[in-house]
């Protein structure tokens, strides 16, 4: 039997943006190694959810642990020194660099970080747009290469906020297999994701959200007889 080991703890957080009151007291958890997607409309709340995670939002309480470790009010540069890396939904790709030297660009904070041409391997339409400007990139090639770079600085923990919106479905099904090739590797991901059709095969546990609140968490396994819940809380 493979051993669980805790990744991620948050318990009763509760986040606010100035004084609006975002997160009301939410708890989940995720084990090491695991694809855990958080579902839910938006304003629900997921990306608020990332971004405590990540320290970049500005007054928030309760519990955040990250592999065991009190992370709450800790900078965003030393949640990242500890393996976390956070792909939001607007990419941040420079225009004037090249799409290899995009991709060069984040220092390397962990052993283990990706290789170049690992990264290639990965993503097959990096190579071939090596120098292209960040400009000439399809937002599908943006968002690969925004994941990318992540993968480069040596992070295991990976928070992907809304990576397959708007994508052709081509460009989703390289995600697809990307995800499933990290999920291999040992990588721990959490996905906020809008497209079900996307998330769903890939997750070992699913979270929904509402009002800032966890409404439900169930397994991969439990999926079908949650549809019912799924259509009145998503729409799906």
């Amino acid at each position: 039997m493979v051993e669980t080991i805790e990744c991620v703890r948050i318990k009763n957080l509760q986040a606010y943006y100035g004084e609006s009151h975002v997160l009301h007291g939410v708890d989940l958890h995720v084990n090491r190694g695991e694809v855990v997607t958080l579902l839910g409309r938006n304003g629900s709340g997921r990306t608020t959810t990332l971004r405590s995670l990540m320290g970049l939002m500005g007054r928030c309480t309760g519990t955040i642990q990250i592999q065991g470790k009190d992370v709450l009010g800790i900078p965003p540069h030393k949640i990242a020194r500890m393996g976390v890396g956070y792909c939001p939904e607007e990419r941040g790709i420079f225009a004037s660099l090249s799409c290899e030297e995009n991709l060069l660009l984040p220092p390397q904070i962990a052993e283990g970080g990706m290789s170049v041409a690992e990264i290639y391997r990965l993503f097959p339409n990096l190579q071939e747009r090596a120098n292209s400007p960040g400009t000439k990139l399809s937002g599908g090639e943006q968002q690969m290469l925004a994941i990318a770079r992540i993968l480069r600085t040596g992070a295991r923990v990976l928070l992907l906020d809304e990576i397959s919106e708007g994508l052709a479905p081509v460009i989703v099904q390289t995600l697809d297999r990307a995800i499933r090739a990290l999920k291999k590797q040992g990588y721990t991901i959490i996905l906020v994701e809008q497209n079900f059709r996307f998330a769903a095969p890939l997750a070992d546990r699913f979270y929904i959200m509402e009002h800032g609140r966890v409404v439900e968490g169930f397994e991969a396994r439990e999926l079908e007889s949650k549809m019912n819940m799924l259509h009145e809380f998503l729409g799906v």
